[in-house]
């Protein structure tokens, strides 16, 4: 080939080559090129809302792009999954979800306006928590055998409160019924805020509840804490002992947040939202900040770790929603 032929031919391969490059550029723009939505499907100010704010900030300054936190709670969560659900799938709407709006709410609602495995992909774990047990300090126990003492030798006669029916906190109370060999009485409320406030009044005696909601109660001597649902102690709740060590080691229960997307979002734009909330939940101010709410992070190593755990999980909190009877038409 003559030389200015191969330059030619050379100069055409390059050309190919930019065309394909920017070919491939068209078809996999830029993430995020505009405020993305974070749906927390429940009141502000709860553990929910306040975990998602924190990450949402890191994301913010990841991207320079922002990450508005929009409250849309109702119906146990499911008004705001719905949103989600039916949101674009171009990655500008994200859901914290949590173990009631993708694992419980499907055995609870009768009807459900999403499919929690269908509608969604799975992103990451972002937290996992243990609830703390906790009664009034007018309960003459300061352990979780003398908790259970005392509710056999007063069937009946212990209320316990929740945030609702088929909620996460009656649920965990339906395993300890259960585990425990007692009967306390469920009595349900709106919110897990009401919950806590009717054991701190003395309307009902015993809750499970997330750290962030009762912590302060705890250290204050307004509520007595007995143990975490974990069977383990846990650094980030000093002072309360886990299940084995309170004489209960067949009770095991904890909650946890997640990152959701509707289903159909691109698989680039999934992995650019794991790899970014991984990096911000390894920020050590993330990490003390989740420390103060009494949880921790809890990445998962990968969406499809993700998806796995929630498959098994959904599965013990069915069998929980059957036990405890709830059921919301």
């Amino acid at each position: 080939m003559k030389p200015i032929v191969r330059h030619a031919a050379l100069f055409l391969l390059g050309v190919s080559a930019f065309a394909l490059a920017a070919i491939a550029g068209a078809q996999a723009p830029a993430y995020p090129t505009k405020p993305i939505r974070l749906v927390v499907p429940f009141p502000a100010g709860g553990a929910t809302d306040i975990l998602a704010r924190e990450v949402a900030k890191h994301l913010t300054d990841t991207w320079g792009q922002s990450v508005v936190v929009d409250n849309r709670p109702g119906a146990g969560g499911n008004i705001g999954s719905e949103l989600v659900a039916k949101a674009p799938p171009d990655g500008y709407t994200l859901e914290m979800g949590t173990v009631g709006t993708h694992a419980i709410n499907a055995s609870l609602y009768s009807k459900m306006p999403y499919d929690h495995v269908k509608d969604f992909v799975p992103v990451i774990l972002v937290s996992g928590v243990p609830n703390v047990l906790e009664v009034n300090p007018a309960v003459p126990v300061n352990s979780v055998q003398e908790l259970i003492a005392y509710a056999k030798a007063n069937p009946g006669k212990l209320n316990f409160a929740s945030s609702g029916n088929g909620s996460a906190p009656h649920l965990a109370a339906v395993l300890f019924n259960r585990v425990a060999g007692v009967e306390m009485v469920h009595v349900p409320f709106k919110s897990g805020g009401l919950a806590v406030q009717s054991v701190l009044a003395g309307d009902t005696q015993v809750t499970f509840s997330t750290p962030p909601s009762v912590l302060p109660q705890v250290q204050a001597g307004r509520l007595r804490g007995l143990a975490l649902t974990s069977r383990s102690r846990s650094p980030l709740v000093p002072g309360l002992p886990g299940m084995e060590e309170a004489g209960l080691p067949d009770y095991e229960i904890s909650f946890w947040y997640g990152f959701f997307v509707p289903a159909g979002t691109p698989p680039e734009i999934v992995k650019k939202l794991f790899e970014a909330t991984t990096a911000a939940l390894a920020q050590p101010e993330v990490g003390r900040m989740f420390a103060r709410e009494g949880t921790e992070t809890a990445a998962s190593r990968s969406a499809d770790e993700f998806a796995a755990f929630l498959a098994e999980d959904a599965k013990l909190w069915a069998r929980l929603v059957r036990e405890s009877g709830a059921k919301i038409d």
